[in-house]
């Protein structure tokens, strides 16, 4: 558990690093996003992975590690959005922002923490297409849940999904990074994108 936790730091590092940049260059725009919207880009990239997967070539250039970056990221801004509502404006400031993105990520490592205890790292025995399929799984759950404006009978709700999404996506993220597993569609550099 003391590797994943440092590498599960590592990753999460670049995509904050990513984030924080984002922050400087656009401001906290992603604000004015609907829940829906959120969950509509998550989807896009998962999207992309997968069909990348599938043909084993990328014509735009950029490999699948800055789309997993992505996903962390625009899972972490849909748990904020969860928490303080989409706005018409740019409400907070990029240093409200990185604290949020923080507090989200650190409850989102915790989750983690607690499965890994219980199934024991699985995790690392599974396939990064395996990771993809259930991020995709996760976004439909999610887009059930928000036609239904929320209301769930048994099921966990919103929140929990994105921090499975975001999960998954740090997973095939430590597999890409630490070299785990091979893939062909592993990109040459770690160009980031969200």
């Amino acid at each position: 558990m003391d590797v994943t936790n440092k590498q599960f730091d590592e990753v999460v590092a670049i995509c904050r690093d990513v984030f924080q940049k984002k922050l400087q260059d656009y401001g906290a725009s992603w604000r004015i996003l609907r829940p829906e919207s959120v969950t509509d880009q998550i989807f896009i990239k998962a999207n992309r992975i997968r069909s990348l997967e599938t043909k084993k070539e990328s014509r735009v250039g950029e490999g699948i590690f800055s789309e997993f970056v992505g996903i962390v990221n625009y899972g972490i801004m849909g748990l904020i959005q969860l928490e303080l509502g989409y706005s018409d404006t740019i409400d907070i400031t990029a240093e409200e922002a990185l604290k949020l993105y923080d507090k989200y990520i650190a409850k989102t490592k915790e989750l983690m923490n607690a499965k890994n205890h219980d199934y024991d790292e699985a995790w690392r025995r599974m396939r990064l297409s395996s990771y993809t399929d259930l991020i995709l799984m996760k976004i439909y759950r999610i887009k059930e849940i928000e036609s239904r404006q929320g209301k769930t009978l048994v099921s966990e709700g919103i929140d929990a999904n994105y921090m499975d999404i975001v999960n998954y996506a740090i997973f095939a993220l430590i597999k890409l990074h630490f070299g785990e597993e091979e893939n062909e569609t592993q990109p040459s550099s770690h160009q980031n994108s969200n």
